[in-house]
């Protein structure tokens, strides 16, 4: 069964989060995940939105998500991204 990953990013440095973006995208891939939404724009219609960015993941399951998140390669890139910005991780599905 397919897991999902939904980011909510609140981005304080632009620069450093575009090296992020770079090298996430391979890592993703390496797990076999897929992006099913990257960086839209948001409208909220009922609550609030106080985020820049909103990302949806897909991996074929909970374990390959997880692996992907704990992954000595994406915690590199993790690093990164805690320097330009903050987020939130929803992991989605059985």
């Amino acid at each position: 069964m397919p897991a999902y990953m939904l980011v909510e990013v609140a981005i304080h440095d632009a620069s450093i989060y575009e090296e992020y973006k770079k090298r996430t995208p391979a890592i993703v891939e390496a797990y076999d995940g897929k992006f099913l939404l990257r960086g839209l724009p948001v409208e909220a219609l009922e609550g609030s939105w106080d985020h820049d960015r909103l990302v949806l993941l897909e991996f074929p399951t909970r374990e390959k998500a997880l692996a992907w998140y704990h992954s000595t390669e994406y915690q590199k890139a993790k690093g990164i991204r805690d320097k330009a910005s903050k987020a939130r991780f929803l992991l989605i599905g059985e």
